[in-house]
């Protein structure tokens, strides 16, 4: 239960003279949803769905100010944004809700990149870009008049759309943060002996553009996590205090150049991480007199944390975008009394984060509908789609893991009689095998939420119960629509495992399970069971994937006592798929400290008995140059690919692992496309 608060998620604020219906705020983000460089339909879709779904304040998509800001594919251009920005203003006020709708404005400056415009990137100093190593053009006077003039022009845009405001962003991905940082701005003139000047003559002049009756925040990086000559939090609030007086409100975020992923970490960062920073942001312009709102950043996904933090006085906004993008009807929820009902973000970065190749457009893989509003197959949540005069089906699903719960989830909101035979004595538990195997505690959470809406909604779980063939076969007879979750086993291993030696290897789904069958605590702890007990000090860990398990498994169990882990991979850095997540350099950072030997480039060929005592020589190849070493390891952990369980045939709708495995997105998709598919077809 919350106890009484003073100030809560819930209560309305005043913004210079115009008030958000509550403290919620939706914060601008990479979404890639643009038509060119232009806010387009996908985005008016994006934000009135939150905006519906309760939001306060939604900033959109941040808008280059200058053609020479071009940093990823459909990054949009202020001046071709005004019909797509009135789009959105239009949206969200025929919703009735009183969101206030605000657009940001930036220039990435030397953290762009030069691929679609063909031009130099603009920055203050010739600083390399950390990623691309591409050292940026130092920006001349006309060119910092030019970007200036830009902030103006797309601030009166925003105005003539109908906007309520704009949001600057000093943040991440920055012109401005990189103006005032020593890291960055290492000029001899005006520009550089007084590094706070480009962001007031920002400020002014996007205040000049917007007129006195408009709102004008500030995204302000108040860490950059680099002492030696970055923005500190002492120094950042002496800039806080200096700027307030032309910002109507100011958010406070974190990270540089050499910190990316510290403005929006995965899960490996404790929810709530930016309190304190914001806390000392917030008393130090009290101290000085200035009463501007303040709003916190950083992985606040739980509406419990967003009310503590408005009631100690943290802040007086709380952005909560990751959470919404998991569900957006999070607002309305917390409204309804229904907190419990929110679906939770688990912070995985996985469909999120844009700036990827392998990740076009925003998604959520709790919400694929998420980036997808206008041609999701099957609305689900409380925009279910009702069955319209349709019959009610009877729908038998097999297997209790995400796929599988989302399934009965989905039939069970449309209407449909739903039940749910699961093999394991306790449903969702394949994700909380992953909970295990990734440490990411907040997959658990998830598999909670959905056990408990599909009881709320009346689904038969019968777990303990093995299905067989004829089983289904009886089912259809019986004129059920069959739904096929049932996930994946082991698949064939690249290598040979010589006689002997056969006991010495595990997969990683089994040690998976011995991990989260000994939770303590919310934190997974080994149990000792005989498949990985306390006395294998020597540990080689296979990942020919390059996903977070591989890694996830060497750092705990180097964490053991006296362990010694290789971490073998076929790439030239451990994890390479989480560069997708932002997690690529944080993870090999993690796993340096924790001692892991990374086996870079090389592939396990052949696994045989050592000794008596039930060591393995585990062969390695070097894939470049064929070079073979061998390593003597009490265990083998294989956290390599797995194949579909095809247990049953016959038709039925097979989803998630069942068709390939993948990841908990396509396992979600797929359960919602199953429900959409049956209700198309006639009844049997």
């Amino acid at each position: 239960m919350i106890r009484d608060l003073t100030v809560t998620l819930l209560d309305p604020i005043l913004i210079r003279d115009r008030r958000a219906p509550n403290r919620l705020l939706f914060g601008p983000h990479e979404t890639n949803l643009g038509r060119g460089r232009a806010i387009s339909d996908r985005h008016v879709a994006y934000y009135a769905r939150r905006a519906a779904g309760g939001a306060g304040v939604i900033v959109t998509e941040e808008a280059s100010v200058h053609e020479s800001d071009w940093p990823f594919e459909r990054a949009p251009l202020a001046r071709e944004c005004g019909p797509g920005w009135r789009g959105v203003v239009e949206a969200v006020r025929a919703g009735g809700t009183g969101t206030l709708v605000l657009a940001a404005l930036g220039h990435a400056g030397g953290q762009g990149s030069t691929a679609y415009s063909q031009r130099p990137l603009w920055a203050p100093s010739h600083v390399p870009e950390v990623n691309s190593r591409e050292v940026p053009k130092s920006m001349e006077t006309e060119d910092i008049t030019a970007v200036i003039d830009g902030f103006e022009s797309a601030a009166k845009r925003a105005v003539a759309s109908g906007m309520d405001g704009v949001e600057v962003n000093a943040g991440q991905y920055s012109l401005v943060r990189q103006f005032l940082s020593g890291l960055t701005n290492l000029r001899a003139d005006e520009w550089g002996s007084d590094r706070g000047a480009f962001a007031r003559s920002v400020l002014e002049a996007v205040r000049a553009g917007l007129g006195d009756d408009k709102i004008l925040g500030l995204r302000l990086s108040c860490d950059e996590l680099a002492p030696w000559a970055g923005l500190t939090p002492q120094a950042a609030a002496d800039i806080a205090v200096e700027l307030a007086p032309l910002v109507d409100y100011l958010v406070v975020v974190r990270g540089s150049i050499f910190t990316t992923s510290a403005t929006r970490p995965d899960f490996h960062e404790a929810p709530g991480f930016n309190r304190d920073l914001c806390a000392s942001i917030r008393a130090a312009l009290r101290g000085a007199g200035h009463d501007i709102p303040v709003v916190l950043q950083g992985s606040i996904v739980d509406p419990d944390m967003a009310d503590a933090a408005l009631d100690d006085g943290t802040c007086d906004v709380v952005e909560m975008t990751r959470a919404q993008i998991a569900d957006a009807a999070l607002g309305r929820k917390v409204a309804a009394g229904r907190r419990g009902e929110v679906r939770p973000c688990v912070r995985c970065n996985q469909l999120c984060m844009v700036r990827d190749a392998r990740n076009p457009i925003v998604s959520c893989i709790v919400d694929p509908a998420s980036g997808h509003e206008l041609d999701d197959p099957a609305p689900v949540g409380d925009d279910a789609a009702p069955l319209q005069g349709r019959s009610a089906r009877s729908v038998t699903v097999i297997g209790a893991g995400p796929g599988g719960l989302e399934a009965a989830r989905v039939a069970a909101l449309r209407g449909h009689q739903v039940r749910v035979l699961e093999a394991a004595e306790r449903p969702g538990q394949r994700l909380r095998f992953t909970v295990a195997s990734s440490g990411n505690a907040a997959l658990g959470e998830f598999a909670d939420w959905l056990v408990r809406e599909c009881e709320r909604l009346g689904v038969d779980i019968a777990t303990g119960h093995e299905v067989t063939p004829d089983e289904i076969a009886r089912c259809r007879q019986d004129g059920d629509d069959v739904i096929v979750a049932t996930g994946s086993v082991d698949g064939d291993p690249p290598y040979r495992v010589a006689k002997g030696a056969t006991g010495q290897v595990v997969a990683a789904a089994d040690l998976a399970w011995h991990w989260a069958t000994g939770e303590t605590n919310g934190e997974p702890r080994f149990v000792g069971e005989p498949t990985l007990d306390e006395r294998a000090h020597s540990i080689v860990v296979l990942d020919p994937i390059g996903g977070p398990i591989g890694v996830a498994i060497a750092e705990a169990l180097a964490r053991r006592p006296g362990a010694t882990v290789h971490l073998v991979t076929q790439d030239h850095l451990a994890g390479n798929e989480l560069a997708r997540t932002g997690d690529l350099a944080p993870a090999n950072a993690r796993l340096q400290q924790a001692g892991v030997v990374i086996e870079r480039r090389t592939i396990p060929r052949r696994i045989a008995k050592a000794d008596a005592s039930g060591r393995c020589k585990v062969t390695l190849e070097d894939r470049f140059t064929g070079e073979t070493r061998t390593i003597v390891a009490d265990r083998i952990v294989d956290a390599g690919f797995r194949l579909p369980d095809a247990h049953f045939d016959g038709p039925a709708h097979r989803i998630g692992d069942a068709v390939a495995p993948r990841t908990v997105h396509e396992a979600i998709l797929e359960a919602r496309r199953a429900v959409v598919a049956i209700e198309s077809e006639p009844p049997r």
